[in-house]
């Protein structure tokens, strides 16, 4: 079996997505999907806890990579210009895994199980976006606010963007929901 790499996260992935979708969540065991990716089952174990890990691999990296967008933005912009644009960044960087992210949240939405873990996706999304908010100065209880409502349309975004005609990028669908959300909130 070959020794363990950030492509054998990739591999591993695939694999778990291709008998996720083919078996369904709950018919998959570790060991298949370990095999299905060239690996041993205790390769597996090494590197992950267990086959949600796998399912929400990406996740590791995402609110990292919203705090390094949210950095990039100039200093004198404000919170809430500093969030849309971090996540505009986001986006770009998102927009070819359409698919998989489609294939994951189907997965996800299958299982009951799962869907609490998705919660913890948004949660540390939130928590990265709300210490990225206090590095830049910003009120605690404001960057607390700013941080639910932008995790809070990223994720009907996504909805609407995997839900949607394919030639919309996720980019607009996030700009869409920001503007439907101002607009309900100031009436």
């Amino acid at each position: 079996m070959p020794r363990w790499s950030p492509d054998a996260a990739l591999r591993l992935e695939a694999a778990a997505m291709a008998l996720f979708t083919d078996q369904g969540y709950g018919g998959t065991t570790v060991p298949q999907i370990a095999e299905a990716a060239g690996l041993t089952t205790r390769t597996f174990f090494r590197h992950f806890s267990d086959k949600r890990d796998v399912l929400f691999l990406r996740d590791r990296e995402f609110p990292q990579a919203v705090s390094a967008f949210m950095a990039s933005v100039p200093s004198e912009s404000d919170g809430t210009d500093t969030v849309r644009a971090g996540l505009a960044a986001a986006c770009r960087g998102v927009q070819d895994w359409r698919e998989q992210m489609a294939r994951r949240r189907s997965i996800v939405h299958s299982e009951p199980a799962l869907l609490e873990r998705d919660l913890l996706r948004s949660h540390y999304l939130a928590r990265a976006i709300e210490e990225s908010l206090h590095r830049r100065g910003i009120d605690p209880e404001r960057a607390r606010t700013l941080a639910a409502v932008a995790v809070t349309c990223f994720d009907l975004a996504v909805g609407r963007w995997l839900e949607g005609p394919a030639d919309v990028p996720l980019e607009d669908c996030l700009a869409s929901v920001w503007n439907d959300m101002r607009t309900s909130l100031t009436g």
